[in-house]
This record gives C-alpha cells, sequence and structure tokens, in this order.
C-alpha cells in the first residue's frame, strides 16, 4: 500500500513538471529538447509507474489501483501551491468524493 501511495505523490509531481515544462515550451516550442522540467516530468512518472508495480505486485489490484486516485488530491494542492489554481467548493467536493470511494473500496476488502 505505501508503494502505491508513494507512486501517486511521485506522479503528481511529475504532472507539476509537466506543466512548467508545457508553459516553457508557450514561450519558446524549439526549447522541447533541452526542456529539464519535461525531463524531470517524465521521470516521476516513470518512477510513480516502478512504485505502482512493486505495490499492486504485493496487494489486491481492486483495492490498490483506486488509490492511485490519491494523486489526484495531492495535484490539486500542488497546482495551488506552485501555479496559483484556484480550489473551489466544487473541487473539493470532488476531493471529498475520490476519499469516500476509496474508503468504501478499501471496506469492501473485508
Amino acid at each position: 500500500m505505501a508503494f502505491v501511495l508513494g507512486g501517486s505523490v511521485i506522479g503528481s509531481f511529475g504532472a507539476v513538471f509537466l506543466k512548467s515544462g508545457a508553459l516553457a515550451l508557450r514561450r519558446h516550442w524549439s526549447s522541447f529538447i533541452f526542456n529539464w522540467r519535461l525531463a524531470v516530468g517524465i521521470g516521476a512518472y516513470m518512477l510513480s509507474s516502478i512504485f505502482f508495480l512493486k505495490g499492486v505486485s504485493n496487494g489486491e489490484l481492486s483495492v490498490l489501483y483506486p488509490m492511485v486516485s490519491l494523486g489526484y488530491i495531492c495535484t490539486l494542492v500542488w497546482s495551488r501551491v506552485f501555479f496559483q489554481e484556484s480550489v473551489t467548493k466544487v473541487k473539493l467536493i470532488g476531493v471529498a468524493m475520490i476519499l469516500a470511494g476509496i474508503v468504501f473500496l478499501a471496506e469492501g476488502k473485508q
């Protein structure tokens, strides 16, 4: 379970770096090859996949895979912290629904 959670957090940082790299591309499209932010974002997604593979190899996929959605919650926080994106009431309701779904799936394991 820890591997899947770790992979979710790492993947959410990957999204931050991909967005940051994409913003740099808007200014200079020719910088695609030398864009370190894109490279870090891709690397973070690859690393998160390794964590995920390790995690699901030792647990129930029906319980662990939905935990990947915790990455969406982390991404919401990072988007506020790094890009000053708004956190609306509707987004918070969505986060609550994600968390409730994870709890229900985890309880279904028993």
